[in-house]
């Protein structure tokens, strides 16, 4: 059966990329659009959809991910799927929105494919975008996808520093009111005396020190983006103000009768966990089922350690824009090894040390211990003195010892990691003492040791 001219023409006239696939996932038409945003130059019409957008030899759902024509092929409806495509530029994530087409007998010829490249998301390292490439974080992106152009109350959940005030930003910015403001409010840092005020704004003369009126921030945030960070810390008394708010669009300024009306979309986050503090009655039922619509849990850093690399790359060119920063092999299989309980937030400070105590354009494995020990908890038992982390082998070390191999000493573990970090340092031994996290007497006395034993130390600075 052949494609109809008038579909052809009429996807020419449609300013988002299409492509026309058969039911053999092979391409039989493909606007301007498409061969101008994903087009490598060569002829795209014969291609199969997979080779063009995944550079994969097989179709997506033999390749354990979601295809949307075989989706459709059973189910016969719209199927819409967030995948990651290739593009001239790089890997960036396309929201698939798929529609097949019928004829008179109901049998199913032809699927047409609608995409959208998401902007803020892309499957490489980027200045000013969220990253990865992991299970983990496509699922979180997908919901992200789905419920952005909704006017839904979306609650991001996840520990502290995996980064949901990115993913508040990802949701304004791919939502219909991008273009109008995103305003942040850190419910943790407002007292309680000043949480109404901060919120709703006040009148002339409604408190002492109140002398001219002021708007608050949802007020600012009118046809835009509320961003509650922390709304687990919104005290009890205001919450059923909160509430009017989400369920009303309604609200007062403190000191005044009027009821106000705004237009905010409500994205909430937290670390804490709301139902047992519903259960705890410190968080308000209703207020609860009101702000998690939209539920989203942000996975933690140790879930998604695949996507390390790009993460690390990414902050690095945030870190030191003028610096043509990268890892060596064996730092960035050390950062993959790391629990990271502060998640992406730990990472960005771990690699912000790191790029200080290099003069070089790699950082080396022996500089990256370097900046983990600077930060450990407390000195070891051990004469005061700084274990290696877990995980923190070094470079020229196997990571497994060999079976019948006996265990190296505690003593001459630490001992090499001592060498490796004089080796690393260009600084003042009283400066590499406390990045160490060891007094300078400690220090002088464990090289003291190592110089009575045959392990050559270099020069002090």
């Amino acid at each position: 059966m052949q494609i109809p001219n008038n579909l052809i023409a009429y996807l020419e006239s449609m300013p988002e990329p299409h492509i026309v696939c058969d039911r053999h996932y092979t391409i039989v038409a493909a606007n301007a659009a498409y061969r101008r945003q994903y087009g490598d130059g060569k002829p795209l019409v014969g291609r199969r959809c997979h080779e063009a957008s995944h550079h994969s030899p097989m179709p997506c759902d033999q390749a354990s991910e979601t295809c949307p024509l075989a989706q459709a092929r059973i189910s016969r409806q719209r199927e819409q799927v967030l995948h990651l495509h290739h593009t001239p530029h790089g890997k960036v994530y396309v929201r698939i929105e798929l529609v097949p087409l019928h004829d008179a007998s109901g049998a199913l010829h032809f699927f047409v494919e609608k995409m959208e490249t998401l902007p803020v998301s892309q499957g490489q390292a980027g200045q000013h975008t969220l990253v990865g490439e992991s299970s983990a974080f496509r699922h979180m992106l997908d919901l992200v996808a789905r419920v952005a152009p909704s006017q839904a109350s979306v609650l991001l959940r996840g520990e502290s520093g995996t980064g949901k005030e990115g993913v508040a930003h990802a949701i304004h910015a791919a939502s219909h009111r991008q273009t109008q403001p995103i305003v942040v409010v850190d419910c943790a840092s407002l007292a309680e005396s000043l949480f109404e005020s901060e919120l709703f704004g006040h009148e002339k003369g409604a408190f002492t020190g109140a002398s001219h009126a002021k708007p608050g921030l949802v007020e600012a945030a009118n046809g835009g983006t509320l961003f509650l960070d922390e709304v687990g810390d919104i005290p009890l008394g205001m919450q059923v103000k909160l509430l009017r708010l989400l369920e009303a669009g309604t609200y007062r300024r403190v000191g005044s009768t009027d009821l106000r009306h705004v237009d905010v979309r409500v994205v909430a986050a937290t670390h804490r966990n709301l139902r047992d503090m519903v259960a705890a009655g410190t968080f308000r039922e209703d207020l609860y089922y009101r702000l998690a619509t939209f539920p989203i849990r942000l996975p933690p850093l140790r879930e998604r350690a695949e996507d390390i690399p790009l993460i690390a790359r990414s902050l690095l060119v945030r870190i030191a824009p003028l610096r043509p920063l990268s890892l060596t092999p064996q730092a960035m299989a050390l950062l993959q090894l790391q629990p990271w309980p502060g998640n992406v937030r730990e990472l960005r400070n771990v690699l912000e040390r790191a790029t200080l105590l290099t003069e070089a354009d790699a950082i080396e494995a022996a500089i990256l211990q370097q900046a983990l020990l600077a930060d450990a908890p407390q000195p070891s038992p051990l004469g005061n003195a700084a274990l290696p982390l877990p995980g923190a082998l070094p470079a020229s070390a196997p990571p497994v010892l060999a079976p019948g191999t006996p265990p190296r000493s505690l003593r001459a573990i630490e001992e090499e990691a001592l060498v490796q970090a004089l080796h690393a340092h260009r600084g003042r031994r009283t400066e590499l003492a406390r990045a160490l996290g060891i007094s300078e007497r400690t220090l002088y006395r464990r090289l003291k040791a190592l110089e009575a034993s045959t392990t050559p130390l270099p020069p002090p600075a």
